[in-house]
């Protein structure tokens, strides 16, 4: 059953330093396939290298058009790692979330100037949580906090199961029976971690 907590809604206004020359970028780091499509509908521009946390989000720069595309195929400090050894040179843009889970400017202060650039929200959807379920997957912090605010009825006694530890955080001291962390950050991962949720059937 699909029940998304959040939508995601591009920001509506124009974003800054999205002109001709990019103000002096010299390559993109996109952290979702979101800031790819939100960012791709700002800007026409694609000769940029881009770095991506993973490879979904690589393959949706590719499908918007950029051409030299590298994935850190994992988290966002792999991202980080990613970019200092590339040593791109001048300014790294980082479109992304006005709420980001994590902070890639931060993590290669001193070595790598990143400007982040909020293009897109996740905006909770207020959606009812089913009567009948066995597992949930958490995709991101956002999503495990929009599901707490449900209180422990909607949850006691059912699997959850988060993309990171980060996502996981917000669920902890929730009446779960039981709350897997898959091991690496990817959807595969995630349905690996899921497994059978009703053991024994």
């Amino acid at each position: 059953m699909a029940a998304p907590l959040l939508t995601i809604r591009p920001l509506p206004q124009a974003a800054p330093g999205l002109g001709p020359g990019l103000g002096g970028v010299t390559a993109l780091a996109f952290t979702s396939i979101n800031g790819v499509e939100a960012f791709a509908a700002l800007s026409r521009r694609r000769d940029l290298p881009v770095f991506t946390v993973g490879d979904a989000t690589a393959e949706a720069a590719r499908t918007a058009g950029f051409g030299a595309v590298r994935s850190a195929d994992g988290a966002l400090g792999d991202l980080a790692e990613l970019i200092a050894r590339a040593a791109p040179g001048g300014m790294v843009l980082a479109p992304g979330a006005l709420q980001p889970s994590g902070d890639l400017p931060a993590l290669l202060a001193g070595r790598v100037e990143v400007e982040a650039l909020a293009v897109y929200e996740a905006v909770e959807t207020g959606a009812a949580v089913p009567g009948d379920w066995d597992a949930v997957l958490i995709h991101s912090r956002r999503a495990a906090v929009a599901l707490a605010k449900r209180g422990s009825g909607a949850v006691a006694g059912r699997l959850a199961v988060a993309i990171s530890a980060a996502a996981a955080e917000p669920l902890q001291g929730a009446p779960f029976a039981d709350i897997r962390i898959a091991a690496a950050p990817t959807e595969a991962a995630v349905l690996e971690a899921l497994g059978n949720p009703r053991p024994g059937v």
